[in-house]
């Protein structure tokens, strides 16, 4: 594969508002995924959104598709990312298929961030508001430098208001308190959480002009606290 091609793909993921995240060459100590023939992969192309640049792709989407649509941006995104792979050969994954693929680890490594308090990876630019929607594999080699380790912004906040934000206190030294959050978002005192997003990701300084709009926000915490009974 050539730099040409790595722009060509580039070009191609910008259509539905999608971007490259970088990415590596598996080395021969590394568990490599098989590629797109059934031979281990040789690398790897992150491929994921700055900001909320994919969502109005993505609402044309779903306008055209079935209201029951299951797990819609995941299978938007896999639409997308594997309609690139079949044009350049390689093989689509997710971080959504299983057995489960080290997609934080390959995010790290191909981009040089570390994870913020959250858990969600610090950018230096974007801050918490980017994510990763998949990625392309390769049975040949990538003519890419090993990234350097980006500036991790979380160093230089002293006072970590990303932990000081959420009423349940559902971050905190000890992990993620997932069910607290869940029972607070479902509950009479969810919002606005609901509404506008986890108050801890929107209380981070950093990467502000790619936060994500109110509505955006919402079909995530949506997406991970669907409402029941």
């Amino acid at each position: 594969m050539t730099s040409g091609s790595v722009e060509a793909i580039a070009a191609a993921l910008s259509a539905d508002g999608l971007i490259v995240r970088g990415g590596f060459n598996f080395t021969a100590g590394d568990a490599s995924p098989i590629g797109l023939s059934g031979a281990l992969a040789k690398s790897a192309l992150l491929v994921g959104q700055a900001g909320a640049a994919p969502w109005p792709h993505f609402l044309r989407w779903r306008e055209k598709q079935p209201q029951a649509v299951a797990n819609p941006l995941d299978t938007w995104s896999r639409q997308v990312i594997g309609a690139v792979a079949d044009a350049f050969g390689a093989r689509a994954v997710s971080p959504s298929d299983k057995p489960y693929l080290p997609f934080q680890q390959w995010a790290m490594r191909a981009e040089g961030l570390k994870p913020s308090p959250l858990g969600i990876l610090m950018h230096p630019r974007y801050g918490l508001w980017h994510a990763y929607r998949g990625a392309l594999l390769f049975e040949d080699e990538l003519p890419i430098e090993v990234p350097q380790a980006a500036i991790h912004l979380c160093d230089a906040c002293v006072g970590k208001p990303c932990m000081k934000a959420c009423p349940v206190d559902a971050y905190s030294a000890e992990g993620f308190a997932y069910q607290s959050c869940l029972a607070h978002v479902r509950g009479a005192t969810g919002e606005p959480c609901r509404s506008g997003g986890c108050l801890d990701r929107n209380a981070c300084p950093y990467g502000t002009a790619y936060r994500y709009p109110a509505e955006v926000q919402a079909f995530h915490m949506a997406s991970f606290a669907p409402m029941v009974g």
